[in-house]
């Protein structure tokens, strides 16, 4: 259930019902909708109401639910209001409603005026619900069908036998806890259990041998941690794989660049800590070095070490460095390639970054200098028709790349563009040439993250129906 400190604000809470009083206002089938999501939490649920659908004459007379045959009126209804947990208001009469639901909120105890949200101190999440594990959808009041929607779509994923896997689990939480009293190492054995044949056998019921599965994983602990260098992919969270999500919410620790935002850090694990080493303009949080031998000490320590970065690890994320320094100190790791920078900010620009009719080769190359200010390329093998060129972290030196461009052999009015803060909602792209791209980043402003594509394919750009300008 949700609670409510003013009509835009929604804080999720937990309440235990049992033996709770719940008294229900309404005998119709909104008001039975409500009741069968409460009987099944052992509340002493009332139901005032002249008359009642089937559904609720048939829980009345099991004894499940207790009806008080009568009129709705705001005295009767207060007169009940002492001992009250909560209360759901269903009547067909909106003003009756809006009356009892500010009864409610002057006597402090919860109302839900179904339909109604404005005037509710809670509202109902759409339920799905096996056994011990309850998962709740909501919008906030803003969307009912919507969350009713959502639930279908996970009920559709819940295995049949989660009941029996969370029973499971709850049965050996206190044995498991005195034989590994470290928090962290008995969450990690829960998780080799969830993510290997523990899992399936106790969905299927097979007690004794999910016992002797979890007895074989309580005795092969793991002393040492592990590393996984992890794509982030460009900055829209939908761009994350699959394979990244399970790691955010398996890690202990996160190591995470400046590239990686806070929308993408909302899907790592709440406890995990985490440590920022990014790095910035003539500013290293941490140095190269530094992070290695960070990555290093955490996994030797028994930590699950994530270092999280933007775009691919292996596509100017050095994370060959780390990979190398992982190996020399014996480390066990394991990479998750992500959506690079140049595909994803092309893509979402709409920017082929090959096209058989201009552009059969693609380079990507760094435009960031050298701590003296200097950058040196192949310039002859970049300044070529016939291929794209996609640079990294050029934003600051675009105008001599421009020019040294041009210099050897690229025409003035060669096609380029701009990709600012690509594939996120803040995303910009500015199309122009080598002549004129340094004055469009500076008349607009342009910050970085900034990707820079040159070469014909600029021609073909096709504004997609996920562009945010």
């Amino acid at each position: 259930m949700h609670t409510s400190s003013s009509q835009t604000s929604w804080f999720p809470i937990v309440l235990r019902l049992q033996d709770a009083h719940v008294l229900v206002i309404g005998g119709g089938n909104v008001a039975a909708n409500k009741v069968q999501l409460l009987v099944p939490t052992g509340a002493k649920v009332e139901v005032l109401s002249a008359s009642l659908t089937p559904e609720l004459q048939r829980l009345s007379e099991s004894g499940a639910i207790t009806h008080v045959l009568a009129d709705v009126s705001a005295h009767d209804v207060q007169k009940r209001l002492t001992h009250c947990r909560l209360v759901y208001v269903a009547t067909n009469d909106a003003a009756l409603n809006r009356e009892l639901a500010a009864l409610c909120q002057a006597a402090n105890v919860p109302v839900c005026a179904v339909d109604d949200p404005a005037i509710s101190s809670f509202i109902t999440p759409a339920l799905s619900i096996r056994g011990a594990v309850q998962i709740a959808v909501s919008t906030g009041g803003a969307a009912p069908v919507l969350a009713r929607r959502l639930r279908a779509r996970i009920e559709e994923i819940l295995p049949a036998g989660l009941h029996k896997l969370a029973e499971f689990m709850q049965s050996k939480r206190l044995s498991l806890r005195e034989h590994v009293p470290n928090t962290s190492e008995r969450r990690q054995i829960w998780e080799r259990f969830l993510d290997g044949k523990g899992q399936h056998l106790a969905l299927e019921g097979n007690v004794q041998a999910a016992e002797q599965e979890l007895e074989r994983l309580t005795q092969t602990q793991q002393t040492q941690g592990e590393v996984w260098l992890v794509g982030a992919g460009p900055g829209n969270p939908d761009l994350l794989t699959l394979a990244a999500l399970r790691l955010m919410q398996d890690a202990d620790t996160v190591l995470y660049d400046n590239l990686v935002g806070p929308d993408i850090l909302n899907y790592v694990r709440r406890d995990a800590e985490r440590v920022f080493v990014g790095k910035q303009r003539n500013r290293h949080t941490l140095p190269q070095e530094g992070i290695n031998d960070e990555l290093i000490r955490r996994a030797k320590a028994g930590e699950r070490v994530l270092r999280l970065k933007g775009g691919d690890p292996f596509i100017f994320g050095r994370g060959g460095e780390e990979m190398e320094a992982l190996v020399a100190a014996g480390v066990p790791f394991r990479i998750v390639p992500g959506i690079s920078a140049a595909n994803g900010c092309a893509a979402y620009a709409g920017i082929p970054l090959t096209h058989r009719d201009c552009a059969q080769a693609c380079l990507f190359i760094t435009g960031h200098a050298r701590a003296d200010g200097t950058l040196e390329l192949a310039w002859d093998k970049i300044a070529l028709r016939g291929q794209t060129v996609v640079i990294y972290m050029g934003l600051n030196m675009l105008p001599f790349l421009c020019e040294k461009l041009q210099k050897h052999g690229l025409p003035a009015d060669w096609p380029a563009a701009l990709v600012e803060r690509g594939t996120t909602a803040q995303q910009r792209v500015f199309e122009g040439t080598l002549t004129t791209l340094p004055a469009l980043a500076t008349t607009h402003k342009v910050t970085s993250p900034t990707l820079v594509i040159i070469g014909e394919v600029v021609r073909h750009r096709v504004i997609p129906t996920q562009d945010t300008q």
